[in-house]
Formats: structure tokens, C-alpha cells, sequence
């Protein structure tokens, strides 16, 4: 017969199994890449929180990480995946993929008999006044945002004010 705790065992050995086997170390065969939308709170263009967002391994062998940001006016949409996510449904990657930030490529076959008269699809892909790639993949969790200062600096003076402490 079971003992009251096995249900609770089995249940805490599910997820201390399941968060070993998510925790990145960056020894991977692939490259991680941050994979989040604008949309999602903590994946803004500079506001970026590695917290939530723990990386994703990049299906393609030679894959790049990108950051894509869309801007009009002051309004901000950036997209973290990898390359080969995006290709399947974006036609204005630019071909220079290497690394550094470049504008979109023009698709001139985009919507080309297309006649709509709702303006909301936006088959034509001109809704953004700007639209840029940036592309890395010479690090792991390289389409980020810049690194704040405080990061590694409060950890280390927060685990020395706890070692004086006792």
C-alpha cells in the first residue's frame, strides 16, 4: 500500500527531473538563442529579463540568433528567435546575414494581386515605418538586450555581505 507522502515524492521528483533537464549550460551541440515577442512582458528592445525567458536551442546546425525590431513612430515591436524560425514566414530578410543590424530587404512580389480591402491584414508588410535585423551567433543568448551593471556585481556583493555575516 502506498504511504500518504508517495503522491507528494513522486510529484516532487517530476519537477526537480523536469527543471535539471531545462536548465541550459551553454555545452550544447547548438546554438541558444532568446526567444520571446514584444508583446510578452520582460522582451522590450532594452528591457530585456533573462528571467523568463531561458533560451531555446536553435533547430539548424549553422543557425543564427536575431533580433528583430519594428518601429513606428514611438511605438517598439521586438521579436527574439532564431533564423530559422523566422525564415519559414518572413520574406524581408535581408541577405547578408552576418553578424551586426541591417534594414529589412523590399519584397516587390509581396501582394502582388492581391486586392483587399481591409486595411487591418496588412498583406503588403508596410504597417512599420522601420524595420530592422540584427543577427549573432558567436555567443549563446546573444539577441538580448545589453547587460546591466547591477547583474553580476549585486550578486557578488550580496554573497560577501553574507559570508561576513556569519
Amino acid at each position: 500500500m502506498y504511504s500518504p507522502s508517495t503522491p507528494f515524492l513522486t510529484v516532487t521528483a517530476t519537477l526537480l527531473a523536469g527543471s535539471a533537464l531545462s536548465f541550459k549550460t551553454g555545452l550544447e551541440d547548438g546554438l541558444i538563442c532568446n526567444v520571446c515577442v514584444g508583446t510578452h512582458p520582460g522582451c522590450g528592445e532594452t528591457g530585456f529579463d533573462y528571467r523568463w525567458y531561458w533560451g531555446k536551442m536553435c533547430p539548424r546546425y549553422n543557425d543564427k540568433c536575431v533580433k528583430l525590431i519594428e518601429r513606428k513612430g514611438a511605438d517598439v515591436m521586438v521579436t527574439r528567435d532564431c533564423l530559422s524560425n523566422l525564415e519559414a514566414f518572413r520574406t524581408d530578410i535581408p541577405a547578408d546575414k552576418y553578424e551586426g543590424c541591417r534594414p529589412a530587404s523590399k519584397d516587390v512580389k509581396l501582394g502582388q494581386h492581391v486586392y483587399n480591402k481591409i486595411e487591418e491584414l496588412d498583406v503588403y508588410r508596410n504597417h512599420y515605418d522601420n524595420t530592422t535585423f540584427c543577427f549573432c551567433d558567436f555567443d549563446h543568448w546573444c539577441n538580448g538586450a545589453p547587460s546591466s551593471f547591477c547583474g553580476i556585481w549585486c550578486l557578488v556583493a550580496f554573497a560577501i555581505f553574507l559570508v561576513q555575516l556569519y
